[in-house]
C-alpha cells in the first residue's frame, strides 16, 4: 500500500513553478527530485496544504495565491537611504545586501541608485505573485527517528 503524504514523512516531489505568464521560476532537476520532511515548513504553505493527502505517483497542478508563498508587496519595505550606507561598496540596481533593520536581517535589493541616496526593496522578489506550481509526487515514506531530530533529509547513508 502505498504512504500518503502527511506531516513528518520524508516525501520526495518532482516539480516545476512558474508565474501566471508562464515563465518558469524554478524546476527539479532530472534525477533530483527534491525532498523534505512534510509539515515542517520547508515549503511555502500553500504548496505544503497541495501536498496532503497525495500519494507516490499522483501529478496534480496547483495555483498558490501569495498569502500562502511569499506575502503581498509592502509599500513601506520600500525607502531610500543615503549612499554613504554602503560605503565603498559598487551599488547598481537589481544588487542584493543584507541590512539591519528594527526586525533584524533583511535582505534587499538595490532599485534606483542616485549621487547622494539609494532606494531599496525589502520585499521577497515573489511577494504579491501568483504561482502556479506542477507537481508529481515520487516517493513518500516514515521520516527515521534521526532524520526527525536533525530536520532534515537524509540521503545516501548521510547521518548528521
Amino acid at each position: 500500500m502505498s504512504e500518503t503524504i502527511a506531516p513528518n514523512k520524508v516525501v520526495a516531489i518532482n516539480y516545476a513553478v512558474k508565474t501566471e505568464d508562464g515563465q518558469t521560476l524554478d524546476q527539479s532537476k532530472d534525477g533530483s527530485p527534491l525532498n523534505f520532511i512534510h509539515g515542517r515548513g520547508m515549503l511555502i504553505p500553500g504548496l505544503e496544504n497541495a501536498l496532503e493527502g497525495k500519494k507516490v505517483g499522483d501529478s496534480f497542478t496547483a495555483e498558490v495565491k501569495p498569502e500562502e508563498a511569499y506575502g503581498e508587496r509592502h509599500d513601506g519595505l520600500i525607502q531610500t537611504v543615503p549612499r554613504n550606507l554602503f560605503g565603498e561598496n559598487e551599488v547598481q540596481p537589481g544588487m542584493q545586501f543584507r541590512a539591519s533593520t528594527d526586525q533584524g536581517e533583511q535582505s534587499v535589493v538595490i532599485v534606483e541608485v542616485k549621487d547622494d541616496e539609494v532606494t531599496v526593496d525589502g520585499n521577497h522578489p515573489l511577494a504579491g505573485v501568483n504561482l502556479n506550481f506542477d507537481v508529481k509526487v515520487i516517493e513518500v515514506r516514515e521520516a527515521t527517528e534521526q532524520e526527525l531530530e536533525h530536520g532534515h533529509v537524509h540521503t545516501d547513508g548521510e547521518d548528521h
